[in-house]
């Protein structure tokens, strides 16, 4: 049995009641602990990632109660991926933070770790019970951390979101009741060998748990039409929690492939690909609201939660697809979108403090401190997010292309991807000309101090931009290992027999 594997859910869950209890008072000494705990959780990801690319699935059964009665995590290819995801965009973010935002409220770091803990707790669990359980973690970390700071229009904001969730987990408990009560099982890879026996007469219920679950995961991911909470609660959020939350749709978008490939996948009988019909239109109006958001945004920050929808549509868009090739393709541009995303929130801050009494409005104002710098990063990541040659987002969006190339439809998906992006183009085109370049025309300057230790927001959204430009340098061995992940999850008796062990998988 793997012990590193439960590591990465019980360091922040130790770290944050020591900051909670230790250091409240001392908000250095809270930014090293909490610093220093992302650091190593960045670290672990990435030793975790290494172990995974070897092939093997390694599970932890937590007080060593064997699947499928004891609570069962599992490290594959995918949830390594997602691990280092979340903590490299975490440690970014936090970096951001521990500028001044974390002294705006309290308990910032705290539930900050136990944000971290729902996340990556969501990417390792292997069954339904517990993944409810992290995502109520997740959820009520997040709660606080998105009404850091107070003020109205995020109070009612975070109340919007707290109701929406709230509606999500109870339909989550009776969709799992549903199919519990068919299949008596919440494990996901004992749902998987229980799903081809269901009789017909079950089927019915069977299949309403299962689009209940997808229901569920669409409130998560922000898929249409259950998207309408997130340009709110994202644009009136604090910009480092807007941040981290770009990986929150990607908690939905994971839980989509990880069901419906894993139990409801080809083995599955006639309950294969119960969510391929129901996905890909869906997936194409998400895209087309989420740009055409993006074109008619007239604050900063709500053009990149509007592009943050339109980018899990095209996520989606591959996914539903259910093909190795385009479950790899989905991964990449998944990775993209998290980075990208998460570094055009900070970037919307860097403009909005400073320009005073304009904020993030897309209007045109006198030239600000570091217009050129802040300028540079915010077209590197407009390019990035719009799809532009050469960054990793015209990549991933040729990866997709390229993966429904021969399917029925073709047509259709190629249309709105294309077009969308040129939607998009015109969008962050007219923001940023607005913002910089007229701005920049006009005579006179704002005449402000640079923010304290004005070096560390900058180097934050930069390196997040960096990553972007890593995942185009180095886009042959990230694809390389996206296509092993994308073949695991295609063969899911690995996954199984990893849990179950061999014997039990194969009954």
């Amino acid at each position: 049995m793997m012990h590193w594997i439960i590591l990465p859910i019980v360091l922040p869950a130790i770290v944050a009641p020591i900051i909670v209890l230790a250091t409240r008072r001392d908000i250095e000494l809270a930014r090293v602990f909490s610093l220093a705990s992302t650091a190593a959780l960045l670290a672990l990801a990435i030793a975790l990632m290494a172990l995974a690319s070897e092939g093997r699935i390694e599970t932890y059964a937590v007080g060593n109660w064997p699947a499928p009665f004891g609570i069962a995590l599992v490290l594959d290819r995918l949830s390594a991926l997602m691990l280092v995801l979340t903590a490299a965009l975490a440690l970014a973010v936090l970096l951001y933070a521990s500028n001044g935002w974390d002294t705006r409220g309290r308990h910032f770091h705290a539930l900050y770790q136990f944000q971290l803990m729902g996340i990556n707790g969501a990417f390792l669990t292997g069954d339904f019970f517990n993944l409810f359980v992290f995502f109520e973690v997740l959820l009520i970390a997040s709660y606080g951390l998105m009404v850091h700071g107070g003020g109205a229009k995020r109070v009612r904001a975070g109340v919007q979101y707290v109701i929406i969730n709230l509606v999500g987990s109870s339909l989550f408990l009776i969709a799992v009741g549903l199919i519990y009560s068919v299949t008596g099982t919440l494990n996901m890879a004992d749902l998987a060998v229980r799903v081809p026996e269901v009789v017909a007469g079950d089927r019915a219920l069977l299949h309403t748990g299962a689009l209940l679950l997808l229901l569920v995961f669409a409130v998560k991911a922000a898929l249409v039409p259950m998207h309408f909470w997130l340009p709110g609660t994202y644009a009136n959020a604090p910009a480092p929690v807007a941040a981290l939350f770009a990986i929150m749709t990607k908690v939905g978008t994971y839980c989509i492939i990880r069901l419906y490939t894993l139990a409801f996948g080809e083995g599955a009988g006639a309950s294969a690909w119960l969510a391929a019909p129901w996905l890909m239109p869906a997936a194409l109006v998400t895209l087309t609201l989420g740009m055409l958001g993006v074109l008619a945004a007239e604050r900063l920050r709500q053009m990149v939660s509007f592009a943050v929808i339109g980018s899990i549509g095209t996520v989606l868009i591959a996914v539903a697809l259910f093909t190795p090739q385009a479950m790899s393709a989905a991964l990449y541009y998944l990775v993209h979108s998290t980075l990208t995303a998460g570094a055009l929130f900070l970037i919307a801050d860097l403009v909005a403090e400073r320009r005073p009494g304009y904020g993030d409005l897309i209007t045109v104002a006198p030239r600000f401190a570091q217009i050129g710098l802040v300028g540079a990063l915010f077209f590197l990541g407009a390019i990035a997010m719009a799809g532009m040659p050469p960054l990793s987002g015209f990549v991933g969006k040729l990866l997709i292309l390229d993966s429904a190339r021969d399917v029925l439809g073709r047509t259709l998906i190629w249309s709105v991807i294309l077009t969308t992006s040129l939607l998009a183009i015109i969008g962050f085109a007219r923001c940023g000309s607005t913002l910089f370049w007229k701005s920049a025309a006009l005579a006179g300057a704002i005449e402000i101090a640079p923010p304290r230790r004005a070096a560390l927001p900058v180097v934050a959204a930069g390196s997040l931009i960096a990553g972007t430009i890593l995942l185009t340098v180095f886009a042959g061995p990230v694809t390389r290992y996206l296509d092993d992940t994308a073949a695991q999850l295609f063969a899911p008796t690995g996954y199984i027999d990893a849990v179950l062990g061999a014997e039990r998988g194969n009954e």
